[in-house]
């Protein structure tokens, strides 16, 4: 039972004829699941130099600090570890100068962030069996937050969203991918889980990042951050309107849908983005790590984990199947996890040739949750990898593929039944034919009629395979090549 004269002391929240002054900041609210087991900051705005004083019902005496010379507070507040199952509803009142305000139906449990381009903002209105999926959708203990869209040229605290108890209503237009990677840690781990996206379609990663970051780093300085900074565009006055342009532009996204909420406590990042680089590479993989790492210092966390999503294969209206420019840009995403405690999640067997906007998305989001139990929550009974190349032994026409044996512990198979699709195989010519794939084993055999002697082979390394081999988990093979040859250029 709830301690009843902590209520009638504290909820009293306003006081007649007096201007409000005391206030949380934006990404803190009702309905809000506090990150469990963290230092959690309590931030706002009071009156300048004023003691602020920090009441939650979990703690047995407040905390107090004091406001700075423009009015801005920030207390640290412990919270314990929860059991699985508890679902207890908490209450957090600052009180100062006279004022009181209060947070109510707050929850404790564990917290993510999802961001990035159209792919994670794409909302569960338009996803395959949008009608079941949003009905069913009746979760008390997820919390939404869905921050609203607005630029900045410098880094501000203020950001549009508030905290939503997850029902047909409130995730109908929220975050595909957000909404099924929480479901799918709420049912493993069975404690409150609170997901916040805070991207836009269209964006770039340069525009997530903090503008005295790319300054310091010669190759994004030079590559991003000074051509911006040298066009008209950069002395525009800049407001929250959406444009295709804008945003692309580098740090305005970074200073106002990351920046607000870097005082939060939370578990990790989850990450869709991608398209709007598609014709970078090295750079691309710089510019992610360089954007983690600002991340990570930003919220004073450790190294938060960050996991990613493959860009879908996609033709951007080139009906060529040999072209493999966005191949190679995979393959640069792929190279992001040589960053510690970063994990991409693979897509190519649930996109669309012709739709940049595959509506699958419910495999995506359970994806990364299984990435984020495993690897995060040392959960190791759940499977997370798909097939991994390992090692190709040639032996005269053939090719015999071997995988990590931790990627393939529950067997090889395809989704529809049929021989394994885009595998190809090249000769010392460097000229890439189909092949004949079969699965032996945990192993694929490879021939091709119009290569006789293979020196490498490449699996899923076009532009718009849709694939269908996977593991016993149901999971898709990673795609991979075994040359080094120079990506050829394209016209």
């Amino acid at each position: 039972m709830k301690n009843i004269a902590f209520i009638l002391l504290y909820c009293i929240t306003c006081f007649v004829g007096k201007a409000q002054q005391l206030s949380f900041a934006d990404p803190l609210g009702s309905h809000m699941v506090i990150q469990q087991n963290k230092p959690f900051k309590v931030w706002g705005k009071a009156k300048p130099n004023a003691k602020v004083t920090v009441f939650a019902d979990w703690l047995k005496s407040p905390v107090e600090v004091k406001a700075d010379e423009t009015g801005s507070f920030l207390g640290i507040v412990p919270v314990p570890e929860i059991a699985k199952g508890d679902f207890t509803e908490h209450q957090l009142i600052i009180e100062s100068n006279g004022e009181k305000q209060s947070l109510t139906d707050i929850l404790i449990g564990e917290v993510w962030i999802c961001s990035g381009q159209s792919n994670m903002q794409f909302g569960m209105d338009e996803v395959i069996n949008s009608a079941v999926e949003v009905s069913k959708a009746n979760f008390p203990n997820i919390r939404l937050f869905y921050a609203g869209l607005n630029f900045s040229n410098e880094p501000i605290e203020n950001v549009d969203g508030e905290w939503k108890v997850c029902n047909p209503e409130s995730v109908y237009k929220f975050s595909a991918v957000g909404y099924f990677f929480g479901k799918e840690l709420f049912k493993e781990l069975n404690v409150p889980v609170g997901i916040v996206f805070t991207g836009i379609g269209a964006s770039a990663a340069q525009a997530y990042v903090p503008k005295a970051v790319l300054a310091a780093d010669n190759l994004l300085n030079d590559k991003y951050l000074q051509p911006y900074l040298r066009s008209s565009k950069s002395k525009e006055v800049i407001d929250g309107g959406f444009s295709f342009e804008k945003v692309i532009r580098p740090f305005l996204l970074y200073n106002a849908l990351i920046h607000p909420f870097k005082n939060l406590s939370i578990s990790g990042f989850c990450w869709y983005q991608g398209e709007s680089n598609r014709n970078e590479r090295t750079a691309y993989t710089h510019l992610m790590h360089t954007m983690i790492s600002s991340w990570r210092e930003a919220f004073a966390q450790g190294d938060l984990p960050f996991y990613f999503v493959q860009i879908a294969p996609y033709f951007y209206d080139i009906e060529d199947p040999k072209r493999a420019e966005f191949a190679f840009f995979r393959e640069a995403q792929e190279n992001i996890s040589s960053v510690a405690n970063t994990e991409m999640v693979v897509t190519m067997d649930v996109g669309n040739a012709k739709d940049l906007h595959p509506k699958n998305k419910k495999p995506i989001g359970i994806r990364l949750g299984k990435t984020a139990l495993n690897l995060h929550y040392g959960l190791n009974n759940i499977s997370y990898e798909g097939p991994i190349f390992d090692s190709v032994d040639f032996n005269g026409a053939k090719a015999l593929l071997s995988f990590k044996p931790s990627s393939v512990k529950s067997g090889l198979k395809t989704n529809d039944g049929q021989p394994p699709k885009y595998f190809q195989l090249a000769g010392e010519g460097q000229i890439f034919y189909e092949a004949e794939a079969k699965i032996v084993g945990n192993k694929i055999q490879l021939s091709s009629s119009e290569v006789s002697k293979p020196v490498a082979v490449r699996y899923a390394f076009t532009n718009y395979p849709v694939t269908n081999l996977e593991n016993g988990e149901g999971i898709p093979a990673v795609p991979f090549r075994t040359d080094d040859w120079q990506e050829p250029s394209v016209k």
